[in-house]
């Protein structure tokens, strides 16, 4: 049997930090079937910042029952099409954040779509994982401790 020393064990639910957004604890749904992540985000507009395109819009944190908006900003990466699991396709903008999850943070791209239907408003998806060289144990739940922004390491890999 192979191991995989180097990667990091993560549960299917994991709390995890988008500091450069201004969110600092979120609960995420670890989805090995999608690709990239996402983040429910509305009111999403475009505007210009020193000749190049970014996105402002309201994340949408919490719970179904206990909603918070939160205001950000950040650099349009890109306008991609994204199939949900139920085969429709949508066009929907991408940024690229840092994200904490544990003790290490490294940048992720977050397509932003309008998730009020689905049960977690973040969804981390396999390119993320890949990245930050994870492995889910899909029986566990919380394996990591939730993100310290206090012990963020200030380093070129942080940033997007």
């Amino acid at each position: 049997m192979k191991t995989f020393d180097h990667l990091n064990v993560i549960g299917l639910r994991e709390w995890i930090a988008l500091p450069d957004l201004g969110l600092e604890l979120i609960l995420a749904k670890i989805d090995s079937g999608a690709k990239t992540s996402a983040l429910h985000a509305s009111e999403i507009s475009t505007f210009e910042r020193d000749g190049r395109t970014w996105v402002s819009f309201n994340a949408h944190i919490g719970s179904r029952k206990k909603q918070h908006l939160q205001r950000c900003e950040a650099e349009l990466i890109e306008i991609r099409p994204v199939t949900s699991s139920n085969g429709v396709t949508q066009e929907r903008m991408t940024i690229r954040t840092t994200m904490i999850l544990g003790d290490r943070s490294w940048p992720v791209e977050f397509t932003l779509t309008c998730r009020k239907a689905m049960r977690y408003r973040v969804l981390i998806g396999c390119t993320a994982m890949v990245d930050g060289d994870l492995v889910i144990n899909p029986g566990l739940r919380f394996v990591q401790d939730k993100p310290n922004l206090a012990a963020r390491p200030a380093s070129s890999e942080d940033t997007p």
